[in-house]
């Protein structure tokens, strides 16, 4: 049951993703993550209830750094998305927790990891200028994106140990008030148009509010090894996403790129030095 829960967190994630997708064209990059971030923090509230109990001085600056990384990290990686498919944006900005699974370890193996992703990675670089040649600015926003979700592991562990699991309703209410006026002064009125209200709230939904939950009922029954090998699959799951509900169509190369860094990351969490880390799946 646990890893069933975590297939569905998962496969939600991505079909909020590609649900977001459609949103972007319509509201822009800042517009929509101000939509999904704006409700998905109401929803959150409403569930943690934060307010019965104060953070510590200690815990505040840890909340802080991890909602402005959520808030940077959303919008970078909306703004890959709007650039490359589905399944590329999520490789690309998944090599943001790999970084941190690997970083100070000093075995051989984890090299093979290290060298793995950077093909995969290496694969996706534009380096011809065919008509298949991706975005280099949308490669350029999920990397950007993935320093942000290295940055929101990091501290969202710190505020979590400080104040618990109400820290991500914090911390969502934090990113949520530094992307929501910049997706006003983007959009404007066209986040009022209650046409793209279903959608939005789909959105927050899909990729905040139901994994969260399911995450959290997920963490305590999988062990941390398993739980890092699991989410290590959602780049496929956002190819087969992207293919099913966007048409996006990647070429072999691409499927080999996400092969590779899918690959860097199962490795990672399957040996026991380089276990990565229970990051949550919501960060994207």
């Amino acid at each position: 049951m646990p890893v069933f829960m975590l297939l569905v967190a998962m496969i939600s994630v991505q079909i909020g993703a590609a649900i977001a997708k459609t949103l972007i064209s319509a509201l822009g990059v800042p517009g929509t993550t101000a939509l999904r971030l704006g409700l998905a923090s109401l929803m959150v509230l409403a569930f943690w209830r934060p307010w019965r109990r104060m953070p510590s001085a200690r815990a505040i600056p840890a909340i802080l750094i991890y909602g402005v990384a959520m808030g940077c990290m959303n919008l970078a990686f909306y703004a890959s998305l709007r650039r490359i498919p589905l399944g590329l944006a999520v490789a690309v900005e998944f090599t943001g927790p790999l970084a941190v699974a690997l970083f100070g370890s000093r075995r051989r193996l984890d090299l093979l990891w290290v060298a793995l992703a950077a093909l995969g990675l290496a694969a996706l670089l534009p380096i011809d200028a065919g008509a298949s040649a991706l975005d280099p600015v949308g490669i350029g926003f999920g990397l950007i994106a993935g320093i942000c979700w290295a940055v929101y592991i990091i501290f969202g562990k710190r505020a979590g140990t400080e104040f618990g699991g109400a820290s991500t309703a914090l911390g969502m209410l934090a990113g949520a008030l530094i992307v929501v006026p910049i997706g006003i002064a983007n959009a404007g009125g066209a986040l009022l148009q209650t046409a793209y209200w279903p959608a939005a709230v789909g959105v927050a939904l899909l990729s905040s509010a139901l994994p969260y939950s399911l995450e959290m009922l997920v963490l305590p029954r999988l062990p941390t090894r398993s739980f890092g090998i699991l989410m290590s699959f959602e780049p496929a799951l956002g190819a087969i996403a992207g293919f099913l509900l966007l048409g996006e169509r990647l070429s072999a190369l691409q499927w080999a790129a996400i092969s590779a860094i899918v690959s860097a990351c199962v490795g990672s969490a399957a040996t026991p030095a380089g276990a990565a880390p229970a990051v949550s799946i919501i960060a994207k």
